[in-house]
Order: structure tokens, then sequence, then C-alpha cells
């Protein structure tokens, strides 16, 4: 290999690490405290479920937008589109507090913002090696933390804590226009399937639903989507849980979770090339029963310090079963449909998996909640860890890991 292809492949890395940071940091800056934004607007019960569920719904777009680039245009250039839609819908979601036209706002920020997910892992494995992938991931972990700084300099500089306020979504709107900027240094990634005749389905997107033929991607399709009632959880509702037990700073206090993803994320390699895909998917559900048991112990014997364990679990949860999971969807799918298939995975989890977390853990808050508003968390943590180990016995009986955890590195095609 010579000097120039060296220079070029670290170039590439560095240009799809920024992409990574950019994506995951403007959703982390608004999302993660949406919910007590929403507290805050007095929005809560079913039509703060409704308005957090704009992210699961957004989902739906995945298949349809992954299609387009797939058959039609450059994934890169679809995501500079999306980011700029995402920035505008944002700022316009900043300026309003009517539950209805705040959901609507949303929503379509959602329908631009979550393909982007898949877009961004087709573009990275469409120019790295299998292998180095989590490590262009892990980029996005640090952007994630790298959110916090939004409300740092808010508290140093101006004195003022941008949670439960619309801020952060003023935030997340500036940082989505810098990462459509950013884009604009991308590699270019051609569409793969161009010019091959399409079908209906093709059209709609849907071409990876033909996957589910292969009974053994049926069933890991079915229990990531069953991974995420429980994971959702944390996502949706933590910022409230949080609130409740007196924290303040909460979007810094959850994203110590990101923090420590960061070097996580950087040991799923190994971890893939070692163990197999199998167990490094089991290793991030025993993350999740280990989060709702600290939250459980956390409360009963009045330890804040399991709370903070709870959190510091994210990366293992997240690095390993997620991470892990558009590993193999990679892997799975034909080069012509694997923007379609890291989409159908965004929609079964991230969309339905989601959508459905946000309204069953929506009823079991409602559920405990007494008469004093006042939320009695134990017995949701305890329904929860149960839940999660069913999954991992289930995932430790049902699914086969039938790829390698390695591919042969692709040409670089900047």
């Amino acid at each position: 290999m010579t000097e120039t292809s060296n220079q070029m492949s670290m170039n590439t890395r560095i240009r799809l690490s920024g992409m990574m940071f950019m994506q995951y940091m403007y959703f982390a800056v608004f999302f993660v405290p949406l919910a007590t934004y929403l507290n805050t607007l007095q929005i809560k019960g079913w039509q703060m479920a409704t308005i957090m569920s704009s992210m699961p719904l957004g989902c739906l777009a995945s298949p349809v937008i992954c299609m387009i680039a797939d058959r039609h245009f450059a994934s890169n250039k679809v995501l500079i589109v999306l980011n700029i839609l995402c920035a505008v819908l944002l700022f316009l979601a900043a300026q309003v507090a009517t539950p209805l036209i705040l959901f609507i706002l949303l929503l379509l920020a959602m329908f631009c913002y979550m393909p982007t997910w898949s877009l961004t892992n087709a573009i990275a494995l469409a120019n790295c090696p299998g292998e180095k992938y989590p490590q262009i991931r892990a980029l996005g972990s640090i952007g994630w933390v790298a959110s916090l700084l939004f409300s740092l300099v808010a508290l140093k500089i101006f004195n003022k804590q941008i949670d439960g306020t619309a801020i952060p979504l003023y935030c997340g709107a500036g940082a989505a226009l810098a990462a459509a900027l950013l884009n604009l240094t991308l590699p270019n990634t051609p569409p793969p399937a161009k010019g091959k005749k399409a079908s209906i389905i093709d059209a709609l997107g849907l071409r990876a639903l033909t996957l589910l033929k292969d009974f053994n991607f049926a069933v890991f399709m079915a229990l990531s989507t069953l991974v995420m009632i429980p994971f959702v959880i944390y996502f949706s509702y933590n910022s409230v849980f949080l609130e409740a037990k007196g924290f303040k700073l909460i979007t810094l206090t959850m994203n110590m979770g990101q923090f420590v993803e960061m070097f996580l994320m950087l040991l799923v390699p190994l971890s893939l090339a070692k163990l197999g895909i199998k167990k490094t998917m089991m290793i991030g559900i025993v993350g999740l029963i280990i989060r709702y048991a600290a939250y459980w112990a956390g409360g009963m014997y009045d330890q804040r310090m399991l709370y903070f364990l709870g959190i510091w679990v994210h990366g293992i949860i997240f690095g390993c079963f997620f991470v892990g999971g558009q590993v193999y969807v990679d892997k799975k799918a034909p080069p012509e449909i694997r923007a379609q298939a890291q989409g159908l995975i965004g929609l079964l989890c991230f969309g339905i998996g989601w959508l459905a977390g946000n309204f069953i853990n929506a009823m079991l808050i409602e559920k405990y909640t007494g008469a004093d508003e006042i939320v009695n968390w134990s017995p949701i943590w305890i329904i929860t860890t149960i839940s999660s180990v069913v999954l991992l016995i289930a995932f430790a009986l049902f699914f086969k890991d039938d790829v390698r955890a390695a591919e042969a590195p692709p040409t670089d095609k900047s």
C-alpha cells in the first residue's frame, strides 16, 4: 500500500468519524432533556408518551429514505438534505408550546433524523472494514457526550440551566446545520443498486423484508425489537426519574453513560472477534439487567451511587447489543440492499419496538403513580429487570451466530 493510499484511508476515517460525532451530538442535545421540558410545559401522561414517540414514528421513513439511497442518490447527499430539513424543523419546534403543534413539528423532524442512523451506518460500512466500524461509531458516543457542553457553557457563561427549557431545541437546530456542512466533506457513496430493475417493494424500501425468510435472521429481528421495550424506559423516561430523585443537570448526568461508552465501544471489535456476535450481544442484554437491578436496589437501599451504575453500563448495552446487531445485519444483507437492511432494523427496533416501549412503559408508570402524583419506581424496575432476564434466556436459546465477525476491507470510494 502506498503512502498516498495510507493518507487517503486516514482521511476517510477522520471524515466518517466526524460524521458520527455530529450526527449523535445534535440529537442528544435536544432529545435527552425533552421529557423534562415537556414536564415543565405540563405535558404529561399519554400526551408526553405521544410526543416522545415522535422518534420511533420517525423510523417509519427509514425504509423509504434508505431505498432512495440504495437506488437513486448518493447516501452522503441524502444525509445533507435530511440534516438541513431537521435543523429548520427543530428551530420551529423550539418556538411552540401547544402539544399538537409541537408533536407535528417533532414528528416531521424525526422523519428526517431517524433515517440518518441507518444512512450513517451504511456510509461508514461502505467505506471502511467492518471490524473497524465500531471504532468509527465510537465517535457518535463521543458526540453524544459532547452535547453536555451546551449545558455547561450556558451554566458557566450565562448562569442559566437549559434543562427544562426550549434552548436545547435551538442548540439541536444549530448543530444539525453544522452537521450538514460537515457532510459536504464525506466520501462519495453512490447507490449500489442504481439502474437495477425495481418493483413496488423496492419503491417502498421493503426489499430487505426478504431477509426475514431466513429463520435465524427473523429470530434476531424479533428479539431485538422486544429488547427495545425495557431499553426505551431509560431513554424516554429516565430524565423524569432522575428529576424525581433530586438530580440536577440531568443531561450532564445521563451523558456519563455515553462517556463510558466512548471507551467500551473500542472494545466491541475485540469482543466480536474473540466471542462472536451472539455472545457480544448477550453481554449487552446482561448490561440491561444490571441497569434496572441497580435502579431497583438504589431505591430499596437508598444508595444513590447505584443510580450512577445504571447509567454507566449504557456503553455495554448499546455498544455490545446494538452495534453488534448492526454489524450482523450488514454481514447478512447483500450489498445492493444493505442500506435498506439497516433501515429495516431501524424501523423494527427504533420504530416499532421503541413505540411499543413508550406506551407500555407509560402505562406501567401510570399504574404505579399515586393520587399525590408521586411515582413508585420500585415495582417498575423489578418488572423491567425480570423482562430483561427473560429476553436474555430467549436470545441464548433461539439465536445462532451464523456469520463471521470480520470481513475484508472494501475499496475506498472517496
